[in-house]
């Protein structure tokens, strides 16, 4: 689990993955010399390597990986819909760190964003459908 914002050849970074997660997903049809070859390689890179079952993972990334980027793109969305110029300007004006950080992963590659959606559909769901149970019962304390 790293990345940037950035993309293309000019955004690599060589410690990319140095201490970063790395999950090793391996099927009852994977070959167990396969997954060894895909952890020394993961490991190579200074990864901390786990390993687990496809399921499990792709319910987990929901919750940390593809939720933010989908909060994020969604808080975008709704900071450009202000139909106020004045309360926009003052907003991007406004804006540090806090909102740079936040906004920061739905700010990146749509296409990324779109790939995590239609492969990860329903433990995306899952997740977005508890955030917004989270969200609720904050309103409805407010």
């Amino acid at each position: 689990m790293a990345g940037t914002a950035w993309q293309g050849i000019e955004a690599a970074e060589p410690r990319l993955f140095a201490g970063a997660a790395y999950a090793v997903t391996p099927t009852e049809q994977t070959p167990p010399a396969a997954v060894a070859q895909i952890e020394a390689l993961a490991r190579s890179l200074g990864s901390r390597v786990y390993r687990c079952a496809p399921s499990i993972h792709d319910r987990a990334v929901a919750w940390i990986s593809h939720l933010p980027v989908m909060v994020s793109a969604a808080l975008i969305a709704a900071c450009t819909a202000e139909t106020e110029g004045e309360v926009r300007q003052l907003a991007q004006q406004l804006a540090s760190t806090g909102f740079r950080d936040t906004s920061r992963v739905g700010g990146g590659n749509p296409e990324l964003g779109t790939l995590m959606a239609r492969y990860n559909r329903e433990p995306i769901l899952a997740a977005i459908a508890e955030y917004r149970h989270c969200l609720d019962q904050i309103n409805q304390r407010h």
